[in-house]
């Protein structure tokens, strides 16, 4: 017979045998053996999700293709690629690599059944045929239908500004009221009813943390897939994180309401998408306008959230490009808010934008792809096999000084701008590899679907802030906290407003 303690010691040595020998399987048939990375990645994905665990898994990704080079080992079967011209590959439309088994945590089981969203489905087919029946309302032209819906959460945000934060004299936690904005807004454009967060001043339905705390849950778990069925889709006892059921009920509830509206037609994304239910009712039924509803709501919030809070710190950060940014908005003698028509050619605001976009891209974990069949033979002449996952970080990409030009980790707008002594030509060649190398939005097939709303609506409120106060951090020395959870998550931005006197205020 043995003791208790013998058995437990037993079983001890049993578990550890097997941890090990895993491990050991792990690096014999690795066919990433010979590409470099920390040693710990020959064996196992633990080191990566422990990285990405703490936070910033942008900055070891940007330390370790400094060290190691163009192709870094991530994992016993996972490589991150830093080489720019590989991403047309990787990433492209016509024959499009498939997503790994890292987007599948992004599903949600309701009473039993596993759903997928336009996130999380691998199936590019299927992704296709959805997608194409609302792509053309993305477009710039399209989305600018919905700019006056924006400018009404502009203009409450400008109260609330006013009201809490100028007239009191007191700093506004920039961080939290760019997300309250940009979680109404989406809701605006996409229903015609914000979420009521501005008006209250806090996330008092909890949208806000329960996105945050799922997001973790995703960017840890994503790098060892199979947790996610212990945790979240374990059919026995669910222990896992909030899932985004919340967006789908949410979605719901206003698809119910605006079929049982009397109101005359709204101009928003739901409206749009019933139309083109009637239009294509064999592809678009109302499950299909749920996935459309879930996809605005959630991947709209947060990334355009991440890049206004992102363009506020660096300009004020940077006295020169402020006074710059400051000077071309005055001259411009802006209607407020800000129309799209009158801010798209302001040359250094496109500038300040597209720098504070590269510089902090909302996505901060590798965009990871599956190697098809037959394998793909690297620009230095390494073979990845068939079945690698690859994958490339937006915040490594768009560092790149030999597209970006010198100092990427610094915020420099004048990169986007012709230098003196530089002919057109010159620039326009330089100024065309910056933005087809620019990945702050992904690329091909699946590349952000609403980069155009993004843009829209973080131009409009940065040309409208920057005009309508004077604006200070505590010092030039204050440091804000980023958090990298799939989205970049900002905090620690506290800013004085001040009433500008010099701009016309039309609101």
């Amino acid at each position: 017979m043995f003791s208790i303690s013998e058995l437990v010691t037993n079983l001890a040595l049993s578990v550890g045998i097997l941890v090990v020998s895993r491990f050991l399987w792990n690096y014999l048939r690795s066919p990433l053996r010979s590409f470099p990375g920390p040693v710990p990645t020959s064996f196992t994905n633990i080191w990566r999700l422990q990285d990405v665990f703490k936070g910033r898994c942008d900055i070891t990704h940007n330390e370790l293709h400094r060290k190691y080079g163009p192709a870094v080992r991530m994992g016993p079967n996972i490589l991150s690629l830093s080489d720019p011209t590989l991403i047309r590959q990787v990433y492209n439309t016509k024959n499009p690599w498939l997503k790994s088994n890292m987007y599948n945590v992004n599903d949600v089981i309701v009473s039993g059944t596993r759903f997928k969203n336009l996130f999380s489905n691998q199936d590019e087919k299927w992704h296709s045929t959805f997608i194409r029946p609302v792509k053309s309302l993305y477009s710039m032209s399209k989305v600018q239908d919905v700019e006056h819906n924006v400018d009404i959460t502009i203009e409450l945000l400008l109260e609330k500004l006013r009201e809490r934060f100028v007239r009191p004299g007191k700093p506004c936690e920039m961080s939290e009221y760019i997300g309250f904005f940009a979680w109404d807004t989406m809701s605006q454009v996409t229903f015609s009813k914000d979420l009521g967060i501005l008006e209250a001043g806090s996330d008092y339905r909890g949208f806000l943390k329960r996105s945050n705390k799922t997001l973790d849950y995703f960017a840890s778990i994503c790098q060892i897939p199979m947790l996610d069925y212990v945790f979240d889709k374990n059919p026995i006892v669910r222990i896992g994180p909030p899932t985004f059921i919340w967006a789908n009920i949410f979605s719901q509830e206003q698809l119910q309401k605006r079929y049982e509206s009397t109101q005359a037609s709204h101009v928003d994304f739901l409206s749009k998408f019933l139309e083109v239910k009637k239009k294509q009712p064999e592809l678009v039924n109302d499950n299909t306008i749920i996935l459309y509803l879930i996809s605005n709501v959630l991947a709209g919030s947060d990334s355009t959230a991440s890049t206004m809070c992102a363009t506020i710190y660096y300009v004020l950060k940077n006295p020169s490009v402020h006074a710059k940014l400051r000077d071309e908005l005055r001259e411009a003698s802006l209607s407020l808010p800000a129309k799209w028509k009158d801010i798209h050619g302001l040359k250094y605001l496109e500038a300040v934008m597209r720098e504070s976009m590269r510089i902090n891209p909302g996505v901060g974990l590798m965009i990871e792809r599956v190697v098809p069949n037959g394998g793909v033979t690297l620009p230095d002449g390494r073979f990845v096999p068939e079945g690698t996952i690859v994958g490339m970080n937006p915040w490594v990409i768009n560092r790149n000084e030999e597209v970006f030009g010198a100092n990427t980790d610094s915020f420099i707008p004048e990169r986007w701008l012709k230098e003196p002594g530089e002919s057109e030509e010159a620039f326009q060649a330089r100024f065309a590899k910056m933005k087809g190398t620019d990945f702050t939005f992904g690329a091909g097939s699946r590349a952000c679907l609403g980069r155009n709303l993004s843009q829209l609506e973080s131009y409009k409120l940065v040309a409208t802030l920057f005009s309508s106060f004077d604006m200070e951090l505590p010092s030039q020395e204050h440091e804000w906290k980023l958090t990298n959870s799939w989205f970049i998550r900002q905090k620690n931005i506290p800013v004085r407003l001040v009433e500008r006197e010099d701009m016309a205020v039309c609101v």
